[in-house]
């Protein structure tokens, strides 16, 4: 029988029933059954004490991690069977966690006691969060800066940093006028940047730091570091004078070339011969030229009657050529001057697109003045007449069917313009000619324009559906129910 309340039991150490064991001893005394948990609204994350945040989600195992770890001091007299949560609201900002204890008692009798602790999740914004919420808290700026008036390198740039996502740890992006200023919140983030910008783009950087407040007691300095990179001033579908020293030891190319591509390096053509050259960062600035025209003088031509040239015979110490490109003579006239019987004769590496009747953009180099000291220098019956740069296609025809679009990065703008806005189509327009600029990008299929078939040979150059990703759209009705499929 119960010692207590005679009540007949099996046989125990205590010789008590359980009801009166537990009258007599408590054994989740000393246990908090209440406790407070910090959550940021802006990052979604719980703090750790002393400092540190963590991202849990909701009945995770992390989470109850994080919740024991609260209690356990005073868990540490009894023996923890057994911890889960008990279900509650999502937004009733209550956690609540069923703890199964065990515990020696009277004459090494076991009690085992089930409880509930509740916790109260209060907000509290982070230190990340409250860096970017002030957003002249920064402690490192990296200013970008390229001197041309085309914008086409920023906007490779903006796809790049978009894909390798760079742009997580940026407190702010600022957009002017001749490029992009990053603000980060330690100057190690944005060194990574100033060496990722160096690794993909032809540029040099400097960098200064300023002193913001020192304390003399601990001997702690407080500075705001500034990197400064320049991008060289060459973009795609420039004309180039190089200097003669820098021709002969690019393998004896001629002085005008055409920009190809701008990747890490400047990858230029000889239009006359084919011969192909890259120029890194370090060349450039031991031998700096500059672009003969911009993009805004590029004029169109027709072409009148075009042939195909055999390859011609390389020349002492002639570098490599390109298998891209055919080198082609042709005749061409100006369509403003359809009127006339002015033709221009030149040499172009476009012979494998181009046509007789085709339209072309190219510069006039023969009515135009050339303000460049090597350009100024060289025989004038060694500068082309004309140079063309690439094949004309009907621009609305291209955007109608343009059934892939790109991410932008969040920044602040001084003001889009009519220009910018033409720009950025240009660089849409090269993203659809050059394959290996495209590799390098992230391209979303456009859900809104319908799929039209990619074997239209007399068309523009487009992207085929292989080449596309699918952007992730997660939809869900306001009451938490099953919404669309996450992907779309």
């Amino acid at each position: 029988l119960c010692c207590q309340c005679g009540v007949p039991i099996p046989p125990n150490p205590a010789n008590m029933c359980v009801g009166c064991l537990r009258a007599q001893v408590d054994i989740t005394e000393g246990i908090p059954k209440q406790g407070t948990l910090h959550f940021c609204k802006q990052c979604e994350r719980y703090l750790q004490p002393p400092g540190t945040w963590i991202q849990c989600a909701l009945e995770s195992r992390e989470l109850l991690a994080l919740c024991l770890k609260k209690i356990k001091a005073s868990l540490s007299k009894v023996r923890l069977i057994d911890a889960g949560f008990i279900w509650t609201e999502p937004h009733s900002k209550r956690l609540k966690l069923k703890l199964t204890v065990q515990k020696e008692v009277i004459n090494g009798a076991v009690l085992e006691q089930v409880f509930v602790v509740e916790y109260i999740v209060q907000s509290q914004m982070c230190e990340d969060c409250h860096r970017i919420e002030a957003k002249d808290f920064w402690k490192a700026v990296v200013q970008v800066r390229q001197k041309t008036l085309h914008k086409k390198t920023f906007y490779y740039l903006e796809q790049l940093i978009l894909k390798h996502r760079l742009h997580q740890n940026t407190l702010r992006i600022k957009e002017i006028h001749d490029g992009l200023d990053f603000y980060y919140s330690s100057k190690q983030q944005a060194q990574k940047m100033v060496d990722f910008l160096q690794c993909t783009v032809p540029s040099r950087s400097k960098s200064s730091q300023r002193l913001i407040s020192h304390d003399i007691h601990s001997n702690v300095y407080n500075y705001k570091s500034t990197f400064s990179v320049e991008i060289v001033p060459i973009c795609k579908d420039n004309v180039v004078c190089l200097s003669p020293k820098l021709a002969q030891s690019l393998g004896n190319m001629s002085q005008i070339c055409v920009c190809i591509r701008v990747t890490s390096t400047i990858h230029l053509i000889d239009p006359s011969t084919l011969q192909i050259a890259e120029i890194d960062a370090n060349t450039y600035w031991r031998h700096p030229f500059n672009s003969l025209f911009h993009p805004k003088q590029l004029e169109e031509f027709i072409i009148m009657d075009i042939s195909r040239v055999q390859e011609r015979k390389k020349g002492a110490g002639a570098g490599a050529r390109s298998n891209k490109h055919t080198l082609a003579e042709a005749w061409v006239r100006k369509t403003s001057e359809l009127n006339t019987d002015h033709q221009y004769f030149c040499c172009t590496h476009l012979g494998h697109i181009l046509n007789p009747g085709d339209l072309v953009l190219g510069f006039d180099l023969a009515n135009c003045n050339l303000n460049d000291e090597f350009a100024n220098k060289m025989n004038p019956h060694n500068i082309p007449d004309v140079v063309l740069i690439k094949k004309s296609y009907d621009r609305t025809k291209r955007q109608r069917r343009r059934n892939w679009k790109l991410k932008e990065l969040e920044r602040d703008r001084e003001g889009m313009d009519t220009d910018d806005e033409r720009q950025y189509q240009d660089f849409l327009e090269d993203l659809e000619e050059d394959e290996a600029i495209r590799k390098n990008v992230n391209i979303y299929r456009n859900a809104d324009i319908p799929v039209e078939s990619d074997t239209d040979d007399d068309g523009p150059p487009r992207i085929s559906l292989a080449e596309m990703l699918e952007d992730l759209h997660i939809s869900q009705d306001a009451t938490g129910g099953e919404g669309a499929n996450m992907m779309t």
